[in-house]
């Protein structure tokens, strides 16, 4: 289990835990949910001895960063500001922002605001996208037995009872069951998605595999590091992200006509369950209406939703060929 250089530091009244390592230009790693800085362990290694400044911060919530109480306090604002905050308090002007997950809808985000600050973009998984006409949580799908992971997500404990209840087999769970180890995915083809629809009565963990063994990418060791980020946070922090979706869509009104002004990179495991959300492609393919320095989209083979992990090295190539170029 590789030991990252953990500081701490104090960001917009927040104490947040950051792995740093290397001297050069700065380049930020935002992890996505489950996950801490941890999920970039082989970024960090490759990007610092290729002379970036590398810092993974634990975003408010997770693992070592501390957490506001106020569910409010967890808006994709209040992200980016933590962002902004975590330059300034590194001494640093500009970075090179990159994302996984819900990372990746900060790193849009923060470019998107702050062309100043964030200089270039990487995102995985999640591709920039448009406002809906509506609220997001008036889109997701529900019946009388089941409704969408997100909408499962709203409710204060719920979820957070469910997860905590074995914080080791719930990451078991979610990390395989979203990688591309647990096989090829197409639109309803009934393989286990613990980012889909979540039975009333089940919960969202009940129907996901418990792998026999952990897939290659993920050793026990690894799996502990991340057991004892969450032991340490809970679950509260990432489930209040999904708690702010429709407050996001609210704000989001004001820099409506923006677009992503600066390089950007768009990577994708073939596998990842956002592929399987109808209609995910074209929203892809329509990204350079909104992010007109886009470079041609990465598709990864085989992988699922956790790209930094499963094809770290591939993933890491990709990162400093974007950053060589720009």
């Amino acid at each position: 289990m590789p030991q990252l250089p953990y500081r701490f530091v104090e960001v917009n009244r927040l104490r947040m835990r950051i792995a740093e390592q290397g001297q050069g230009p700065l380049v930020l790693l935002c992890h996505g949910f489950p996950e801490t800085a941890y999920s970039w362990r082989h970024q960090i290694a490759a990007l610092a001895a290729a002379n970036y400044r590398v810092v993974a911060p634990d975003l408010r919530g997770f693992g070592g960063t501390e957490g506001p109480a106020d569910v409010g306090q967890y808006s994709i604002l209040h992200l980016v500001a933590d962002m902004v905050g975590l330059l300034d308090a590194l001494g640093e002007e500009k970075a090179v922002i990159v994302g996984n997950d819900w990372g990746a809808t900060l790193a849009w985000q923060a470019a998107l605001l702050r062309p100043d600050r964030f200089h270039a973009v990487a995102a995985f998984g999640v591709p920039m996208m448009g406002q809906p006409p509506v609220p997001p949580t008036r889109i997701f799908p529900q019946t009388d037995d089941a409704l969408f992971y997100t909408l499962y997500f709203q409710q204060p404990d719920l979820a957070e009872a469910e997860f905590e209840r074995d914080v080791g087999l719930t990451l078991r769970k979610i990390l395989f069951a979203a990688s591309g180890d647990a096989g090829a995915r197409r639109e309803g083809d009934g393989t286990p998605n613990p980012f889909a629809m979540v039975s009333r009565d089940r919960g969202l963990l009940a129907p996901l595999p418990t792998p026999d063994a952990l897939p290659s990418w993920l050793s026990e060791a690894d799996l502990d590091a991340y057991v004892g980020d969450f032991q340490a946070s809970g679950f509260r922090g990432g489930l209040n992200l999904y708690r702010n979706l429709d407050r996001n869509w609210e704000m989001q009104h004001a820099f409506s006509g923006l677009k992503v002004a600066v390089p950007a990179l768009y990577l994708v495991g073939e596998r990842d369950v956002g592929l399987q959300i109808p209609g995910m492609r074209d929203i892809i393919a329509a990204m350079p209406a909104l992010v007109p320095q886009l470079r041609q989209p990465i598709y990864l083979e085989g992988c699922g939703h956790w790209p930094s992990q499963e094809r770290p090295v591939l993933v890491s190539d990709a990162l400093l060929s974007f950053l060589r170029a720009l």
